[in-house]
C-alpha cells in the first residue's frame, strides 16, 4: 500500500476553476486500476490536506503520469496553489480499530 499526503493551501481567486478541477480527478482517480481511496480535510487555518492510497508503488505512478492528472498538476501550479508540499509513503504496518467489526493487524500488500 502507498500513501500519498499532499498538503495545500489554495489560491482563493480560482476557487471556483479549483472546484470543478477537483471533482474531475476525484472521479478520474477512482477509474484507476490499484485506486483504495482517498479523503480531504481543511484546517482551521486553511491548510488542506488529501490523503491518497493506492495499492502499490506502480499504481500510484501511473496516477501520477495520467495525462488529465498532468493537466491538473500543472493548472495547480500556475494558478490553484499558493504552495503545495507532496509525500510517497510505503505503509509499513497497518492497524486498524472498529467497535462494530474485529481489530485486525494486515502486513502491507
Amino acid at each position: 500500500m502507498i500513501v500519498t499526503v499532499f498538503r495545500s493551501r489554495l489560491n482563493p481567486e480560482h476557487q471556483a476553476e479549483y472546484t470543478e478541477w477537483a471533482a474531475r480527478m476525484a472521479a478520474l482517480a477512482r477509474t484507476m486500476p490499484g485506486y483504495v481511496s482517498h479523503k480531504g480535510f481543511t484546517a482551521d487555518d486553511g491548510e488542506r490536506v488529501t490523503v491518497v492510497e493506492f495499492d502499490s508503488l506502480d499504481a500510484t505512478q501511473a496516477w501520477g503520469r495520467h495525462p488529465e492528472h498532468l493537466q491538473a498538476m500543472k493548472r495547480g501550479r500556475e494558478a490553484f496553489y499558493l504552495q503545495y508540499s507532496l509525500q510517497v509513503c510505503e505503509v509499513r504496518k497497518h492497524h486498524h480499530f472498529d467497535t462494530t467489526r474485529p481489530a485486525a493487524d494486515t502486513p502491507p500488500r
